[in-house]
């Protein structure tokens, strides 16, 4: 008896740790299977999963976290994550297209040469 219960405990913790993988939390397995129709960048033309889309490079780091804690609190609603994911990667992708030449540098750059480039139009 000590001998089956003892290599039953062994099995059993083995069990629980091979089903921890495919048992992820409930939010993060929606955002893996959502799929999404992104007509920008490397996505055009296929569908990608909303967990795909937060972790590619059109998402910012800080941006990406502050969207999965928020989601996983559930101060927002699936379709509200798809709307602002899909929104960023749209207009990261055509931002990226704009200006080919800068693409890490230049979002940070817009700024500046957004307020030096009114000046001049204004004195014009």
């Amino acid at each position: 008896i000590t001998v089956k219960s003892s290599s039953k405990e062994p099995v059993t913790a083995a069990g629980e740790e091979g089903d921890d993988t495919p048992k992820e939390e409930p939010w993060k397995t929606t955002l893996k299977t959502t799929m999404v129709n992104v007509e920008a960048g490397e996505f055009r033309g296929h569908k990608v999963s909303l967990w795909e889309l937060l972790h590619s490079r059109y998402i910012p780091e800080e941006s990406r976290k502050e969207l999965l804690e928020v989601y996983e609190a559930g101060e927002l609603t699936l379709e509200q994550v798809k709307t602002v994911v899909t929104t960023i990667v749209t207009r990261a992708a055509a931002a990226e297209r704009a200006e080919p030449a800068a693409p890490v540098s230049g979002p940070r750059a817009e700024p500046v040469t957004t307020e030096a480039e009114p000046t001049p139009l204004q004195g014009d």
